[in-house]
């Protein structure tokens, strides 16, 4: 039984050492900031939704338009879309760091690098670095509309505490319905107040900031992932260096052998 269990505790550290935990961190760190991203981007166009439907007025277009609620739903799909690949990428980065990991070598054994796997490594680091580039470009889109609701939350704040102060909100400023349609709502209205009052004003608010906080945890683990990815292709380069090495000490060893035995018989024949 204690052999069984030394054996067990010896394999269970084996497998414990073969896992790349930087990779294994940038996994969970890429799946939280996707995670927080989409689901609460998600709710955010839903928030937003309600509130230019049920404050501003503002309907959807009968016509295929492209007005602000099909942009919206355009938006959704693209974070469908985010949500599902790159929960397949964190999986394949992450079996790509198993695979180049040194541990895998004490596991299974000796492994020869070819080509193949350096040219995939490389990939790697360059669709890791354009989508780096991405999720900043995203995280910057992200800020626009936490920018407009704190605009939105400010005058809430400033027409509580000014009361008789000309404050409007016009959605004509931000684009969001064309020139040509008024949805002003001021300060000292019914549907001001309620605006302000209301939950959803607060929770779209806030569901903006984990979006974009979330998309800036997939940025850091856009990073983390290229740190990996590069300490692993300098590995892989490396192993490459000592695999030709051994190939060639190998060789040379081998002809050494044939040389001293060609002589080895060589003698005996002379001496016979």
């Amino acid at each position: 039984l204690d052999l069984f269990s030394g054996r067990c505790l010896e394999c269970c550290i084996k497998c414990l050492g073969g896992i790349p935990y930087p990779s294994l961190i940038a996994t969970i760190l890429l799946y939280a900031g996707v995670a927080l991203f989409c689901g609460c981007g998600h709710e955010a166009l839903s928030g937003t939704v309600t509130i230019l439907q049920n404050y501003f007025e503002v309907v959807r277009s009968p016509v295929d338009a492209l007005d602000v609620f099909t942009m919206i739903d355009i938006i959704k799909y693209v974070i469908y879309g985010i949500a599902s690949a790159f929960f397949v990428y964190g999986i394949l980065l992450m079996v790509e760091g198993f695979f180049t990991s040194g541990a895998i070598k004490d596991l299974y054994g000796d492994f020869k690098i070819t080509t193949c796997g350096r040219c995939v490594s490389a990939w790697f680091i360059m669709l890791t670095y354009i989508f780096m580039l991405a999720w900043l470009g995203v995280t910057a889109f992200t800020s626009l509309p936490v920018f407009i609701y704190f605009n939105i939350w400010n005058i809430c704040q400033n027409a509580t505490v000014l009361e008789g102060a000309s404050l409007c909100l016009d959605p004509r400023q931000y684009g969001i319905v064309p020139i040509a349609e008024a949805k002003t709502v001021c300060a000292g209205t019914e549907k001001f107040y309620k605006m302000c009052e209301s939950t959803e004003l607060d929770m779209t608010f806030h569901l903006f900031i984990c979006a974009l906080a979330g998309a800036g945890a997939a940025v850091i683990a856009m990073i983390h992932y290229l740190m990996v990815l590069s300490a692993n292709w300098a590995y892989v380069k490396d192993a490459c260096r000592m695999q030709k090495y051994e190939d060639i000490k190998s060789k040379e060893e081998q002809e050494l052998h044939d040389i001293h035995s060609t002589r080895s018989k060589e003698r005996l024949n002379a001496y016979t």
